[in-house]
Protein backbone atom coordinates (compact mmCIF):
# COMPACT_ATOMS: atom_id res chain seq x y z
CA UNK A 1 0.00 0.00 0.00
CA UNK A 2 1.41 3.53 -0.89
CA UNK A 3 1.99 6.37 1.54
CA UNK A 4 -1.14 8.19 -0.01
CA UNK A 5 -3.52 5.66 0.67
CA UNK A 6 -6.03 5.67 3.44
CA UNK A 7 -6.63 2.47 5.48
CA UNK A 8 -10.62 3.20 6.54
CA UNK A 9 -10.79 -0.22 8.48
CA UNK A 10 -8.31 0.99 11.03
CA UNK A 11 -10.28 4.53 11.36
CA UNK A 12 -12.14 4.67 14.71
CA UNK A 13 -15.54 6.33 14.18
CA UNK A 14 -16.08 7.80 17.57
CA UNK A 15 -19.38 6.39 19.75
CA UNK A 16 -22.17 8.96 20.21
CA UNK A 17 -24.54 7.59 23.24
CA UNK A 18 -28.37 8.62 24.27
CA UNK A 19 -27.34 11.72 26.40
CA UNK A 20 -24.89 13.13 23.22
CA UNK A 21 -28.13 12.21 21.14
CA UNK A 22 -30.49 14.30 23.27
CA UNK A 23 -28.43 17.57 23.06
CA UNK A 24 -28.14 17.21 19.30
CA UNK A 25 -32.26 16.97 19.37
CA UNK A 26 -32.02 20.12 21.54
CA UNK A 27 -29.94 22.11 19.61
CA UNK A 28 -31.81 21.35 16.18
CA UNK A 29 -34.91 21.75 17.93
CA UNK A 30 -33.65 25.58 19.07
CA UNK A 31 -32.23 26.52 15.49
CA UNK A 32 -35.60 25.66 14.20
CA UNK A 33 -37.48 27.32 16.54
CA UNK A 34 -35.21 30.50 16.38
CA UNK A 35 -35.30 30.26 12.64
CA UNK A 36 -39.39 30.00 12.86
CA UNK A 37 -39.51 32.73 15.24
CA UNK A 38 -37.10 35.30 13.05
CA UNK A 39 -39.67 34.57 9.92
CA UNK A 40 -43.01 35.33 11.71
CA UNK A 41 -41.95 38.49 13.50
CA UNK A 42 -41.37 41.68 11.62
CA UNK A 43 -41.61 45.86 12.31
CA UNK A 44 -43.40 48.30 9.81
CA UNK A 45 -41.60 51.62 9.91
CA UNK A 46 -43.56 55.24 11.23
CA UNK A 47 -44.19 56.00 7.70
CA UNK A 48 -45.04 52.55 6.06
CA UNK A 49 -48.00 50.23 6.00
CA UNK A 50 -47.52 46.45 5.81
CA UNK A 51 -49.48 44.32 3.49
CA UNK A 52 -49.38 40.28 4.23
CA UNK A 53 -49.63 37.96 1.47
CA UNK A 54 -51.06 34.45 2.45
CA UNK A 55 -49.66 32.06 -0.15
CA UNK A 56 -49.68 35.33 -2.41
CA UNK A 57 -53.13 36.51 -1.69
CA UNK A 58 -54.02 39.66 -0.11
CA UNK A 59 -54.97 38.86 3.80
CA UNK A 60 -54.63 41.85 5.90
CA UNK A 61 -53.05 45.66 6.17
CA UNK A 62 -51.27 46.11 9.20
CA UNK A 63 -50.61 49.75 10.61
CA UNK A 64 -46.51 50.42 12.34
CA UNK A 65 -45.36 48.65 14.99
CA UNK A 66 -44.10 45.16 15.61
CA UNK A 67 -46.74 42.68 14.16
CA UNK A 68 -46.23 38.43 13.47
CA UNK A 69 -46.86 36.42 11.29
CA UNK A 70 -47.07 32.76 9.91
CA UNK A 71 -43.26 31.59 8.99
CA UNK A 72 -42.67 31.58 5.48
CA UNK A 73 -43.66 30.78 2.90
CA UNK A 74 -47.03 30.37 4.10
CA UNK A 75 -46.97 34.08 4.41
CA UNK A 76 -44.88 37.35 3.10
CA UNK A 77 -44.78 41.15 3.86
CA UNK A 78 -44.39 43.95 1.43
CA UNK A 79 -43.98 47.12 3.13
CA UNK A 80 -46.06 50.17 1.43
CA UNK A 81 -44.47 53.89 2.05
CA UNK A 82 -47.93 55.20 2.25
CA UNK A 83 -47.00 58.93 4.64
CA UNK A 84 -43.40 59.32 2.42
CA UNK A 85 -43.99 61.91 -0.99
CA UNK A 86 -43.15 60.31 -3.67
CA UNK A 87 -42.05 61.83 -7.30
CA UNK A 88 -41.61 61.26 -10.87
CA UNK A 89 -39.83 63.63 -13.20
CA UNK A 90 -40.56 64.16 -16.05
CA UNK A 91 -38.41 65.43 -19.08
CA UNK A 92 -35.33 65.24 -16.85
CA UNK A 93 -33.59 63.48 -14.44
CA UNK A 94 -31.76 64.21 -10.91
CA UNK A 95 -28.25 63.09 -11.63
CA UNK A 96 -26.81 63.65 -7.89
CA UNK A 97 -29.21 65.67 -5.63
CA UNK A 98 -26.69 67.71 -3.22
CA UNK A 99 -26.43 71.18 -2.31
CA UNK A 100 -26.06 71.80 -6.23
CA UNK A 101 -28.23 69.38 -7.46
CA UNK A 102 -27.23 68.18 -11.25
CA UNK A 103 -29.77 67.38 -13.94
CA UNK A 104 -29.47 65.66 -17.13
CA UNK A 105 -32.21 65.45 -19.62
CA UNK A 106 -29.88 63.24 -22.36
CA UNK A 107 -32.19 60.77 -24.27
CA UNK A 108 -35.06 62.36 -23.46
CA UNK A 109 -36.00 64.39 -26.50
CA UNK A 110 -39.47 62.49 -26.75
CA UNK A 111 -40.82 62.69 -23.35
CA UNK A 112 -39.83 66.63 -23.34
CA UNK A 113 -41.45 67.99 -26.82
CA UNK A 114 -44.75 68.85 -26.93
CA UNK A 115 -47.04 69.93 -29.81
CA UNK A 116 -49.21 73.06 -28.63
CA UNK A 117 -52.64 73.82 -29.63
CA UNK A 118 -51.23 76.46 -32.50
CA UNK A 119 -48.99 73.93 -33.39
CA UNK A 120 -45.86 75.44 -31.87
CA UNK A 121 -43.45 72.95 -30.31
CA UNK A 122 -42.37 73.51 -26.49
CA UNK A 123 -40.16 71.47 -24.32
CA UNK A 124 -41.81 70.86 -20.82
CA UNK A 125 -40.26 69.89 -17.91
CA UNK A 126 -42.29 68.80 -14.56
CA UNK A 127 -42.46 67.02 -11.38
CA UNK A 128 -45.06 65.09 -10.27
CA UNK A 129 -45.60 64.48 -6.48
CA UNK A 130 -48.16 61.80 -5.02
CA UNK A 131 -48.41 59.50 -2.21
CA UNK A 132 -49.70 56.12 -1.29
CA UNK A 133 -52.95 56.20 -0.06
CA UNK A 134 -54.48 52.76 -0.57
CA UNK A 135 -51.61 49.52 -0.25
CA UNK A 136 -53.76 47.04 -1.87
CA UNK A 137 -55.22 48.91 -4.50
CA UNK A 138 -51.31 50.09 -5.27
CA UNK A 139 -50.39 46.51 -5.48
CA UNK A 140 -52.91 44.49 -6.93
CA UNK A 141 -55.06 46.69 -8.90
CA UNK A 142 -53.07 47.55 -11.43
CA UNK A 143 -49.64 45.82 -13.20
CA UNK A 144 -46.43 47.82 -13.48
CA UNK A 145 -47.99 50.54 -10.83
CA UNK A 146 -45.09 53.12 -12.11
CA UNK A 147 -44.87 52.91 -15.39
CA UNK A 148 -48.27 53.19 -15.72
CA UNK A 149 -48.74 56.33 -13.55
CA UNK A 150 -46.01 57.76 -15.69
CA UNK A 151 -47.76 57.07 -18.82
CA UNK A 152 -50.93 58.68 -17.17
CA UNK A 153 -48.80 61.82 -16.95
CA UNK A 154 -47.42 61.94 -20.51
CA UNK A 155 -51.09 61.56 -21.68
CA UNK A 156 -52.43 64.29 -19.22
CA UNK A 157 -49.60 66.65 -19.77
CA UNK A 158 -50.01 66.77 -23.38
CA UNK A 159 -53.61 66.60 -23.44
CA UNK A 160 -53.35 70.29 -21.86
CA UNK A 161 -50.71 71.54 -23.97
CA UNK A 162 -52.05 70.59 -27.18
CA UNK A 163 -55.34 72.85 -25.98
CA UNK A 164 -53.39 76.27 -25.48
CA UNK A 165 -51.52 78.12 -27.47
CA UNK A 166 -47.89 78.20 -27.03
CA UNK A 167 -47.55 81.66 -25.45
CA UNK A 168 -49.77 80.66 -22.33
CA UNK A 169 -47.72 77.60 -22.09
CA UNK A 170 -44.74 79.63 -21.61
CA UNK A 171 -46.05 82.68 -19.86
CA UNK A 172 -49.58 83.47 -18.09
CA UNK A 173 -51.10 79.98 -17.90
CA UNK A 174 -48.30 77.74 -16.19
CA UNK A 175 -50.50 77.73 -12.97
CA UNK A 176 -53.58 76.68 -14.72
CA UNK A 177 -51.95 74.27 -16.39
CA UNK A 178 -50.60 72.55 -12.57
CA UNK A 179 -53.89 72.61 -11.36
CA UNK A 180 -55.63 70.84 -14.71
CA UNK A 181 -53.07 68.38 -14.70
CA UNK A 182 -53.54 67.55 -11.14
CA UNK A 183 -57.18 67.38 -11.45
CA UNK A 184 -57.47 64.83 -14.57
CA UNK A 185 -54.51 62.81 -12.94
CA UNK A 186 -56.53 62.69 -9.79
CA UNK A 187 -59.31 61.11 -11.87
CA UNK A 188 -57.80 59.32 -13.84
CA UNK A 189 -55.97 57.77 -11.06
CA UNK A 190 -59.22 57.15 -9.02
CA UNK A 191 -60.88 55.45 -12.66
CA UNK A 192 -57.90 53.07 -12.67
CA UNK A 193 -58.18 52.45 -8.76
CA UNK A 194 -54.37 52.81 -8.74
CA UNK A 195 -54.66 53.55 -4.97
CA UNK A 196 -52.39 56.94 -5.46
CA UNK A 197 -53.54 60.46 -4.06
CA UNK A 198 -51.53 63.19 -6.42
CA UNK A 199 -50.51 65.78 -4.49
CA UNK A 200 -48.94 68.10 -6.59
CA UNK A 201 -47.95 68.41 -10.39
CA UNK A 202 -45.36 71.23 -10.75
CA UNK A 203 -43.70 72.77 -14.05
CA UNK A 204 -39.87 73.12 -13.53
CA UNK A 205 -38.80 74.09 -17.09
CA UNK A 206 -41.39 75.46 -20.08
CA UNK A 207 -39.03 76.81 -22.69
CA UNK A 208 -39.20 76.98 -26.65
CA UNK A 209 -36.69 75.18 -28.51
CA UNK A 210 -33.43 76.10 -28.61
CA UNK A 211 -33.45 76.45 -32.26
CA UNK A 212 -36.16 79.45 -31.78
CA UNK A 213 -35.39 80.69 -28.53
CA UNK A 214 -34.24 83.94 -29.51
CA UNK A 215 -37.28 84.81 -31.32
CA UNK A 216 -39.56 83.69 -28.22
CA UNK A 217 -37.14 85.88 -25.98
CA UNK A 218 -37.89 88.94 -28.07
CA UNK A 219 -41.61 88.40 -27.60
CA UNK A 220 -41.32 87.84 -24.62
CA UNK A 221 -39.33 90.74 -23.75
CA UNK A 222 -42.08 92.51 -25.97
CA UNK A 223 -44.98 91.42 -23.89
CA UNK A 224 -43.38 92.28 -21.00
CA UNK A 225 -43.22 96.02 -22.27
CA UNK A 226 -46.27 96.02 -22.94
CA UNK A 227 -47.74 94.61 -19.51
CA UNK A 228 -45.35 97.19 -17.90
CA UNK A 229 -47.45 100.02 -19.62
CA UNK A 230 -50.28 98.92 -19.04
CA UNK A 231 -50.12 98.48 -15.15
CA UNK A 232 -48.50 102.47 -15.62
CA UNK A 233 -51.76 103.05 -17.59
CA UNK A 234 -54.00 101.70 -14.82
CA UNK A 235 -51.97 103.19 -11.86
CA UNK A 236 -52.19 106.44 -13.49
CA UNK A 237 -56.17 106.13 -13.78
CA UNK A 238 -56.23 104.74 -10.41
CA UNK A 239 -54.62 108.13 -8.87
CA UNK A 240 -56.97 110.60 -10.95
CA UNK A 241 -60.06 108.83 -11.44
CA UNK A 242 -60.92 108.33 -7.49
CA UNK A 243 -59.66 112.13 -6.34
CA UNK A 244 -62.40 113.57 -9.42
CA UNK A 245 -64.82 111.06 -7.81
CA UNK A 246 -63.97 111.79 -4.55
CA UNK A 247 -64.27 115.57 -5.19
CA UNK A 248 -67.73 115.56 -7.29
CA UNK A 249 -69.38 113.71 -4.00
CA UNK A 250 -68.22 116.11 -1.96
CA UNK A 251 -69.48 118.96 -4.30
CA UNK A 252 -72.70 117.15 -4.04
CA UNK A 253 -72.72 116.60 -0.64
CA UNK A 254 -72.01 120.52 -0.06
CA UNK A 255 -75.44 121.53 -2.45
CA UNK A 256 -76.78 118.74 -0.55
CA UNK A 257 -76.60 120.41 2.48
CA UNK A 258 -76.71 124.17 0.72
CA UNK A 259 -80.36 123.04 -0.49
CA UNK A 260 -81.27 121.56 3.19
CA UNK A 261 -80.27 124.95 4.77
CA UNK A 262 -82.24 127.10 2.19
CA UNK A 263 -85.31 124.91 2.24
CA UNK A 264 -85.09 125.24 6.43
CA UNK A 265 -84.25 128.99 6.54
CA UNK A 266 -87.63 129.59 4.07
CA UNK A 267 -89.58 127.30 6.21
CA UNK A 268 -88.46 128.98 9.52
CA UNK A 269 -89.32 132.68 7.64
CA UNK A 270 -92.67 131.03 6.07
CA UNK A 271 -93.70 129.87 9.91
CA UNK A 272 -92.13 133.30 11.83
CA UNK A 273 -94.16 135.28 8.98
CA UNK A 274 -97.38 133.26 9.73
CA UNK A 275 -96.82 133.47 13.60
CA UNK A 276 -96.61 137.24 12.99
CA UNK A 277 -99.55 137.70 11.12
CA UNK A 278 -102.06 135.63 13.68
CA UNK A 279 -100.16 137.48 16.52
CA UNK A 280 -101.46 140.62 14.25
CA UNK A 281 -104.77 139.33 13.69
CA UNK A 282 -105.51 139.23 17.64
CA UNK A 283 -103.56 142.36 18.65
CA UNK A 284 -102.88 144.88 15.59
CA UNK A 285 -101.88 147.83 17.94
CA UNK A 286 -99.51 145.80 19.78
CA UNK A 287 -97.84 143.66 17.47
CA UNK A 288 -97.80 147.01 14.94
CA UNK A 289 -95.94 148.93 17.58
CA UNK A 290 -93.30 145.65 18.75
CA UNK A 291 -92.58 145.32 14.79
CA UNK A 292 -92.28 149.15 14.79
CA UNK A 293 -89.60 149.11 17.92
CA UNK A 294 -87.86 146.44 16.67
CA UNK A 295 -87.52 147.60 13.27
CA UNK A 296 -86.27 150.93 14.56
CA UNK A 297 -83.66 148.73 16.96
CA UNK A 298 -82.44 147.73 13.84
CA UNK A 299 -81.82 150.78 11.81
CA UNK A 300 -81.17 153.37 14.19
CA UNK A 301 -77.47 151.77 15.44
CA UNK A 302 -76.54 152.10 11.48
CA UNK A 303 -77.08 155.51 11.27
CA UNK A 304 -74.35 157.81 11.61
CA UNK A 305 -75.94 161.03 12.97
CA UNK A 306 -79.71 160.93 14.97
CA UNK A 307 -82.35 163.66 14.83
CA UNK A 308 -84.89 163.71 17.48
CA UNK A 309 -87.87 165.42 16.63
CA UNK A 310 -90.53 166.48 19.64
CA UNK A 311 -94.36 165.72 18.59
CA UNK A 312 -95.07 169.58 19.05
CA UNK A 313 -92.71 170.63 17.09
CA UNK A 314 -94.35 173.21 14.56
CA UNK A 315 -91.71 172.29 12.02
CA UNK A 316 -88.23 170.25 11.38
CA UNK A 317 -85.82 173.28 9.69
CA UNK A 318 -84.37 174.96 11.90
CA UNK A 319 -83.21 171.64 13.15
CA UNK A 320 -81.42 171.70 9.65
CA UNK A 321 -78.12 172.76 8.96
CA UNK A 322 -78.95 173.12 5.13
CA UNK A 323 -75.85 175.51 4.41
CA UNK A 324 -73.34 173.29 6.80
CA UNK A 325 -70.95 170.86 5.55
Amino acid sequence: MSNNTIDFSKVRVPEVGPRQLRWIGWFVLGAVVLGMASSTAFTIEPEEEGVVLRFGAYNRTVDPGLHFKLPGPAETVRKVPTQRQLKEEFGFRTVNADVRTEYSAEGLKDERLMLTGDLNVAVVEWIAQYRVKDPYKYLFKVRNIRSTFRDMNEAVMREIIGDRSVSEVLTIGRQEIEVEAQRLLQDMCDEYETGIQVEQVVLQNVTPPNEVKPSFDEVNQAQQERERLINEAKTAFNKVIPAARGQAEETVAQAGGYAVERTNRASGEADRFTALRLAYEEAPRVTRKRLYLETMSEVVPQAKSKIVVSEDAAGVLPLLQLGGK
